[in-house]
């Protein structure tokens, strides 16, 4: 099975916000919110559920999105403020780019979702797609893990996610270290059955998102180690990293 841009709405969007807030939406959105200021028009990728739209709304920030998934749309237009944010359902990947009114100040596409786009080309082109839509010096903030292999052995890992009494939470992935890929198999055993939730995941490491970043037009602006500005360094699991249009 191949992903496509609706692919892991349709598999997450029932349980998405109860099963995947990473515990930095604070953060993450004061941070955001103090970049860009308020009355900035801001493009979020991969808009979701709103959960960065919604509260950067509120800050007085415009936003509009681009979401693969109508399921996950669906979940945004049914909160408070949900039905007045524009977005286009389509690939932030897309070949011939976005139809969405631009242009920009800002964009972010943040929570490692730059690795769900599972091949280099596509990545490079969710660049070039975003720094047509950007005005001249705007910028693309993006937030992912550094990627950590030591776990895998033969190209192999399994980890328990969750543990209780009543039901076990698996993660079983392949590494395929020549496309840079994670196929993975989340694997949920519950009283009533077995669900299956799989994900696919291309990583790519700080200098070869760079790398991407200036084959569309951008320099490397600043990098951390996290949402509350820490140094990034050898050390660093995540980076968020901030690029400007030339």
């Amino acid at each position: 099975m191949e992903f496509a841009a609706d692919t892991f709405g349709k598999l997450n969007a029932e349980d998405y916000d109860a099963l995947n807030d990473p515990g930095t939406t604070n953060e993450s959105t004061a941070f955001l919110a103090e970049l860009y200021g308020s009355g900035s028009r801001v493009l979020e990728l991969a808009i979701g559920s709103g959960r960065m739209a919604l509260p950067l709304v509120q800050k007085g920030i415009s936003i509009s999105g681009i979401e693969g998934s109508e399921a996950m749309v669906d979940l945004l237009r049914a909160k408070p403020g949900g039905r007045d944010i524009g977005i286009e359902v389509g690939d932030m990947a897309a070949a011939d780019g976005y139809q969405i009114d631009g242009p920009f100040d800002h964009a972010f596409l943040v929570f490692n979702t730059l690795f769900n786009l599972t091949t280099q080309a596509a990545q490079v082109q969710c660049f070039r797609n975003v720094a047509a839509k950007l005005n001249p010096g705007g910028t693309f903030l993006i937030e992912t893990f550094v990627p950590d292999l030591s776990s895998f052995k033969n190209f192999q890992h399994l980890t328990t996610k969750r543990l209780d009494m009543g039901f076990v939470w698996l993660e079983a992935a392949v590494h395929d270290p020549l496309a840079q890929r994670l196929d993975m198999q989340r694997v949920r055993i519950l009283p009533d059955g077995v669900k299956l939730v799989p994900l696919q995941m291309r990583y790519a490491f700080p200098p070869e998102i760079d790398l991407m970043a200036q084959l569309a037009g951008f320099n490397l602006a600043s990098r951390w180690g996290g949402w509350n500005r820490e140094p990034f360094d050898r050390d660093s699991k995540m980076h968020v990293s901030l690029y400007r249009l030339r």
